[in-house]
Parts: C-alpha cells; sequence; structure tokens
C-alpha cells in the first residue's frame, strides 16, 4: 500500500484585487477586472466592521495603524537607495502576465486555443476556462517559490499525513521536494513560503492542561523575527509576498499576532471563514482532504448513475452550529433522506456516499468538511450547508455547476429542494463533479491540474496581485 508521506470569485477571473504598495497612505488597492470596465476601489480592512475573535476595534485600530507606520517607514528607507534590479526583473514578468490574463478575460471566449497534451480546461465548471489555462500555463513557465531553511522538524518543514490535517503536511512535504517551483536562490522566487506547522507546534508544545496559547505566538514571532532579520524579503514588501498554510482550526490564530501577516501575507487556510476576517483577495482557501491512512490510491471510486438510490445522506457528529439543525429535523426520519450521528454498523461510510444522489456536507466547528471532497471522490454531488465560506478554487471554480448550496433557514425544505431538482440538471451536476475531481486529487509526485498544482495557482494568483517596489 502506497504511502502518501514517505516521513517526513479567478479571483473568479471577472474580479482580480491587486494589492499596491506604494507611496500614498493608502496601504491596498485593488482592481477589478471585468470585460466592460476597470476600477479602484480600496481594499483596506474596515476596523469597525472586521469581525475577529480577540481582535476589538481598538484593536484593530491600531494594527492598521501599525501597519501604515510600517509602510511609511519602509517608503522613508528606499529613498536614495539603489533600485532592486532581481525585484524589477521579477515585477516586470509579473507585469506581463498580469497584461496577457488581462488581454485573455478581454477577448471574451471561454474556450483555449492553447494546445496541452495532459488536459485543456474546458466548460461551464470554469468561471472562465480560456484565462484559467493560460494564467496556468504562465504559473508553471514562470512561477518560483523559495522555502525558507530555517528551523528544524518537526515544527518546521515538516506536517502530518494522515487523518484531518493531511493537507497541511502534504503541501509543506511536497514542497519542501518540489524541483519544478522551488528556487534555491531567493533572489529569483515571486513568493516566500513560511513552513512551519500549526498542527505539531500544537502537538509538541502545546500543554492541553496549562492551554497556553502563547506557545504559538512564540514560535511564529521568532520565527518570522528571524528570517525578517537575516534576509531583506520580508521588510522588502511588509510581508505581502510571503504565505504561510495551515488545516488546523488555529491556523488564523497563527497570524493574529504580527500585523503584516494577518494583513499583507498571503494565509493558505482550510478555515476560509469570511466572518473570521479570511480575506479572498489576498487568502487562499485550503481544500480540506481526510486521509485516513495516508494512503492517497484509489481515492475517486464511484458507482453508475443508476446505482445511485439515496437522495441524500451524511453521517458525522453533531458539534458547530449548523448540524445540531439539520440532526433534529433530519437524523434517522426519512429514507431518502439518510442522517445518521453514527452510521449503523452493518452500513459503509463509503459505499453510502457512492449509493447517493447527494451528499450533504454541513459545517461543523469550522466552516470547512473534508465531505465535499469525499463527496467529489464518490460522484456525489456535494449539497454545501455552510455560512461565511470561501469555498476552494471558487477563483477558477464555478461552484454552482456542481454542487447545491442550502441556507440553513432551507433546511426544513431540503427533501423537497433536492426533488425539485430536475433530471437533467442533476445529470449535469454529476457530469461537472466528474470534471473536477483530476483538481481535488492527491498525487505523489504531484501531476499537472492536481489539488498540489492547484493550490500553487491559487497563491500564483494572489501574488499577481501584489505589485512590489524594488
Amino acid at each position: 500500500m502506497r504511502e502518501f508521506c514517505s516521513c517526513v470569485n479567478f479571483l473568479a477571473f471577472s474580479v482580480i484585487a491587486f494589492l499596491a504598495l506604494t507611496n500614498q497612505d493608502d496601504v491596498a488597492f485593488s482592481w477589478s477586472w471585468t470585460p466592460s470596465s476597470l476600477r479602484v476601489v480600496a481594499s483596506l480592512p474596515n476596523p469597525k466592521t472586521a469581525l475577529y475573535p480577540t481582535f476589538n476595534n481598538a484593536k484593530m485600530d491600531r494594527a492598521v495603524k501599525n501597519l501604515k507606520k510600517d509602510l511609511k517607514t519602509e517608503t522613508k528607507l528606499r529613498r536614495g537607495k539603489k533600485k532592486d534590479e532581481n525585484m524589477e526583473k521579477i515585477e516586470a514578468g509579473l507585469t506581463k502576465a498580469r497584461s496577457l490574463i488581462r488581454e485573455t478575460i478581454l477577448n471574451g471566449s471561454n474556450e483555449s486555443p492553447y494546445e496541452d497534451a495532459d488536459y485543456v480546461p474546458q466548460g461551464d465548471v470554469y468561471r472562465n476556462a480560456h484565462a484559467f489555462h493560460r494564467s496556468y500555463l504562465l504559473m508553471e513557465k514562470l512561477f518560483k517559490v523559495y522555502v525558507y531553511e530555517e528551523g528544524e522538524p518537526p515544527l518546521f518543514h515538516y506536517g502530518p499525513c494522515k487523518n484531518i490535517y493531511s493537507m497541511e503536511g502534504m503541501f509543506i512535504n511536497l514542497m519542501e521536494t518540489n524541483t519544478h517551483f522551488r528556487t534555491l536562490n531567493p533572489d529569483n522566487a515571486h513568493v516566500y513560503f513560511l513552513p512551519f506547522s500549526v498542527v505539531m507546534i500544537i502537538e509538541h508544545l502545546f500543554d492541553p492542561i496549562i492551554r497556553d496559547k502563547a506557545v504559538l505566538e512564540r514560535i511564529v514571532r521568532d520565527y518570522v523575527h528571524t528570517v525578517s532579520t537575516k534576509y531583506p524579503y520580508w521588510n522588502r514588501s511588509l510581508g505581502a509576498d510571503h504565505f504561510m498554510l495551515s488545516c488546523h482550526d488555529w491556523g488564523p490564530r497563527a497570524t493574529w499576532y504580527i500585523h503584516q501577516m494577518y494583513f499583507t501575507s498571503i494565509r493558505v487556510l482550510c478555515n476560509a471563514n469570511t466572518s473570521e476576517f479570511f480575506n479572498p483577495r489576498k487568502d487562499v482557501p485550503l481544500p480540506e482532504i481526510n486521509l485516513l491512512t495516508g494512503n492517497i490510491t484509489g481515492l475517486i471510486s464511484a458507482l453508475p448513475k443508476s446505482n445511485k438510490t439515496i437522495l441524500g445522506f451524511f453521517a458525522g457528529r453533531s458539534h458547530g452550529r449548523i448540524r445540531p439543525i439539520l440532526f433534529q429535523l433530519w437524523e434517522e426520519k426519512d429514507e431518502d433522506i439518510r442522517v445518521y450521528s453514527k452510521i449503523p454498523e452493518q452500513l459503509s461510510y463509503v459505499e453510502m456516499m457512492k449509493r447517493s444522489k447527494f451528499c450533504l456536507c454541513p459545517s461543523g466547528y469550522e466552516v470547512a468538511s473534508p465531505r465535499i471532497v469525499e463527496a467529489i471522490y464518490a460522484e456525489c454531488v456535494p449539497v454545501l450547508i455552510s455560512q461565511n465560506y470561501v469555498l476552494p478554487f471558487s477563483d477558477v471554480l464555478d461552484w454552482d455547476k456542481f454542487s447545491v448550496q442550502v441556507s440553513v433557514s432551507e433546511l426544513p425544505k431540503l427533501k423537497d429542494i433536492l426533488l425539485g431538482i430536475s433530471e437533467e440538471r442533476y445529470e449535469k451536476l454529476l457530469e461537472g463533479v466528474s470534471q473536477v475531481q483530476r483538481h481535488f486529487v492527491v498525487n505523489d509526485p504531484p501531476k499537472r491540474y492536481d489539488v498540489f498544482h492547484m493550490i500553487i495557482h491559487s497563491i500564483w494568483l494572489r501574488r499577481l496581485n501584489v505589485r512590489i517596489h524594488g
């Protein structure tokens, strides 16, 4: 059995946010790219409306002021200095890439004219298949990632390969061994990866009795201090071309303690909750994939449509705000809507998903759920029941074409909603699920257009949104 680890809205392509570090007082701006208009809107978070645990308005105000102060300080330091030729060269390449992608968007065609031996994106599961293909090919040609070498396993350069946090370890371990995107020369990098694992920090240093959450703050602060004093790259961009990645519930918490990381760095998170100030203009939603044993063979397994005799299915624990409502309304109350807090021993969870037309994916404690990807693997149309969740790869993929979204208020009518979906629409949804499977598959080594490459592409898009002056 092969183990995954050996040991160790484009922004919808119709809206691209463009973070510019300028000499102005404003910290960030965005360009909304549409076929008919080009407009500039401020994208600095409003401290009066942004919500985040422990971040009250006063703290938010101070963080924003500190960020502006950092920007002014860095601007003064740049004055009179010789321009960074490497940075100017990198930005020139990104400017060209932006121009080519924008040209593709303005062209209006949704079909890619480019030949590709492996796969040519097409169809309405993509927001703009042509633009995505153009961007993806440019990414493969240009994009370079520098992984900071500081830090020792298991807290750095290593992550979990099994269970609910698998994606954190998957990316860290595959990025460490990657030879296509990873560069060993930091002057050639477009982005810089901070390779700490929140899961491993919590597992090895967090005492469940003392419950000192500051241990996470100390590790992250010390690491950023180390790389920002040893290298010029963090201070040059105020962290805007740096990224961290985590699938742990405390992944967002790891960024609270450094306002530059919180406001400007790219945060790749499973917990992509906008009510907790996940910002899709700069942050990347990470798909949550539960690799129970670490085995990545045979993940996709489906039955013919004729074998899908169950209308809807869900089995899982009752936690969070949404699931108790689902259980109260539907747990073991309907033969067509099969909902279990504990699946009967005679039933197989995987087989039940494969035999179902629709797989219910309610949020639990956090907005993300591994059942979304499990449903895609089983060719079961996901029914998304969540609030404030930014879906993975939604900058490229149109989730309405291969999933159904049901609000919490609509749960009493869940059966009627699913029965009301015509056979024609269901077949299109099922075709969409089958088409997007390749984008959620874990491969070792990675294969083009798989989940690793889609994560890299999401980071590439955010880096395109940033212009750094050398």
